[in-house]
């Protein structure tokens, strides 16, 4: 997509937002150009470390007197 510098000023935001991620935008004045913009590819998100919450939950195998306040939801 080549955009005149005169256009980019004035919707620069848009330009951005509507260029697709790898794609290129090139700025020209006087029809020659003098700047390239280029969408980045969104990162992906990154992995939490396994066992980040080691100790948050804790597991009581013995104890069935918890149980009883979800026995109506129980069959």
């Amino acid at each position: 997509m080549t955009v005149t510098l005169k256009e980019a000023q004035t919707d620069l935001a848009a330009l951005i937002h509507r260029l697709p991620p790898g794609e290129e935008l090139v700025i020209t004045e006087n029809d020659r150009p003098v700047a390239r913009l280029t969408a980045e590819s969104p990162t992906p998100g990154l992995r939490p470390p396994p066992g980040l919450l080691k100790g948050a939950i804790i597991i009581l195998e013995d104890d069935d007197e918890h149980l009883k306040d979800f026995e109506e939801y129980m069959s």
